[in-house]
């Protein structure tokens, strides 16, 4: 298994863990344990804040 770290300005691979609409995907549905999908949505979060991701899809 490939080790991915989650970093706010990797947007391409912060897309793949959110929705069409622009939600989180759960841990469920991404695989994550509880650790790495808090640090994901750390990463999302602050992307989402400096203007890299959007909060809602258009």
């Amino acid at each position: 298994k490939e080790k991915i770290l989650a970093d706010y300005k990797d947007v391409d691979l912060l897309r793949k863990f959110i929705t069409e609409q622009g939600k989180m995907l759960p841990r469920r549905a991404t695989g994550n344990c509880a650790r790495h999908q808090r640090t994901l949505a750390m990463a999302i979060k602050r992307a989402r804040e400096i203007g890299l991701l959007p909060y809602v899809a258009k």
